[in-house]
């Protein structure tokens, strides 16, 4: 079978390749099984050497790949420079991540009272199999988080490069293998699978010891599904993005010309492929706050190119849905790009329209945002529960002494994995506080972030080793510390 992927602006094929036969499937899967065993043994410095190099080829290849990735997507070469150089910062940091030796959470009983000695310490899990997501070609895609942070515990990945921006996968894939091999990696640390059917199939294959996907709630609950249906269940760390909701506070609401300036361009960035896009947005009543953002979009006049076809189509689709769910539109911009285009659109709908299992509640993936009023704050939290859960939410305040920002935030940390104050939630820093992930349906593994340090954490799991010699022990569980770990000893906190 063929696999095609398209020029969005121009909504004209530019690319394909085969997809992986089955018997090619096979030997993937052997190959990174038994690489799997020789990275769990690799000192966590040589691991880093490995990430650096990846993010020094991505750097060098930048002129060629931006390209192609402006070609496939239409996301524009100044975005996705700084798409790219934000991939490379992230390689680099999990190096340095896993340098740091605290993921492993070593952990040693050695001389407690009646308690025979015991060394805890967090192993990867094997192969992980990765699913990029079509809106951040560099950062989510061959080379983006999941792959990082996976490579950065121990595990080989097998990557399904997305019909999206195939060409780019594949190209990555390519630039990626040759430079693990220059820098004397393993065999098959990173390999890439071309088709729908190979992704199924990566998610059964037992080799396959976790899944990281990043992408909408259909495509995330059929891996989960998959993976819940195999003989021996494995994880899939899906983030699935929902509706992510805004609250303007009255105090918040005294510039409410600012406030749809700048709601417009969070809903608007990236064309409304975002992940984390403010799509709903609660002000109070009377101050007019869904003509004001009407407004402020007919004066940024987007012109969203979408990534796909199915896409622009369910944007279309997605604002008449709404409109028979109970909302009005407002405003409607169109794009007169002749490949995937579609309309930013602003509606607004009556609070008491947001009930469980409304359209309302649903994300529409592209510049398109709902506004409702509230009539005073019990009105609001009712609504703020009924909410389907989401990656973030942002409250906007009048300042430090606006009273209803803290009990805000308070409602809707029950709903999200993130809490922004007086800003927006698209952008979110690779850090050691991070948390990209929400409740579910938003991701399928709430406890766990896609984004920062902690998600490294999804592809390792703790072993636990009692009265062994030290020959008998992997080697960083040993007494003599060969790996420099930081460590917890009878219970008090030893640095490296």
């Amino acid at each position: 079978m063929t696999v095609v992927s398209y020029d969005a602006r121009l909504g004209q094929p530019s690319f394909n390749a085969q997809e992986t036969e089955p018997s090619e499937l096979d030997s993937i899967l052997e190959k990174a099984a038994r690489t799997a065993e020789i990275l769990a043994r690799t000192a966590p410095a040589e691991r880093r050497t490995w990430l650096y190099a990846l993010a020094d080829a991505l750097e060098a290849a930048a002129d060629e790949v931006v390209v192609i990735a402006d070609r496939e997507t239409g996301a524009g070469e100044q975005r996705l420079r700084g798409e790219l150089a934000r991939t490379a910062q992230q390689l680099r940091y999990f190096g340095d991540v896993v340098v740091e030796g605290s993921c492993f959470e070593l952990t040693r009983d050695e001389t407690l009272p009646d308690v025979p000695p015991l060394v805890r310490i967090n192993h990867p899990l094997g192969p992980v199999a990765v699913f990029g997501a079509s809106n951040f070609p560099f950062f989510m895609g061959v080379l983006g988080n999941d792959t990082a942070s996976a490579l950065a515990s121990g595990c080989p990945v097998v990557t399904k490069v997305h019909s999206a921006h195939l060409e780019l996968g594949l190209r990555l894939a390519e630039i990626a293998q040759k430079t693990l091999r220059a820098a004397g990696a393993p065999d098959a640390l990173l390999q890439a699978v071309v088709g729908r059917r190979s992704g199924i199939e990566l998610v059964k294959a037992p080799q396959i010891s976790a899944v990281g996907f990043t992408g909408s709630q259909a495509g995330g609950l059929a891996l989960w599904r998959a993976a819940n249906d195999r003989e021996r269940v494995i994880p899939v760390y899906a983030e699935m993005g929902t509706v992510n909701p805004v609250v303007v506070t009255p105090d918040g609401a005294q510039d409410m010309e600012e406030v749809a300036s700048r709601f417009v361009a969070g809903f608007t960035l990236g064309f409304g492929q975002y992940c984390t896009k403010p799509g709903l947005l609660f002000a109070p009543s009377g101050i007019g706050a869904a003509e004001l953002i009407g407004t402020a979009l007919k004066e940024a006049d987007p012109e969203p190119v979408m990534l796909t076809q199915a896409i622009a189509s369910d944007v279309a689709a997605g604002v008449a849905d709404m409109v028979a769910a109970g909302a009005e539109l407002v405003t409607s911009v169109d794009s007169e790009i002749t490949g995937w285009s579609a309309p930013a659109a602003v509606l607004t709908a009556p609070i008491e329209a947001l009930t469980a299992g409304s359209r309302l509640l649903e994300e529409t993936f592209g510049a398109v945002a709902v506004v409702v009023e509230y009539d005073n704050e019990e009105q609001l939290i009712v609504a703020l529960r009924r909410l389907q859960p989401s990656l973030a939410a942002s409250v906007l305040t009048g300042g430090p002494t606006d009273s209803a920002a803290g009990r805000m935030a308070s409602v809707l940390a029950e709903r999200v994995g993130r809490v922004v104050f007086d800003g927006w939630a698209m952008g979110a820093s690779v850090t050691w506080a991070q948390q990209h992930g929400g409740p579910w349906p938003s991701t399928s593994a709430p406890s766990t972030t896609s984004l920062g340090a902690y998600s490294i954490g999804r592809f390792v799991r703790p072993i636990a080793y009692q009265s062994g010699h030290d020959a008998w022990l992997p080697e960083p569980a040993r007494s003599d510390n060969p790996w420099s770990l930081p460590a917890r000893i009878d219970g008090v906190w030893t640095p490296a």
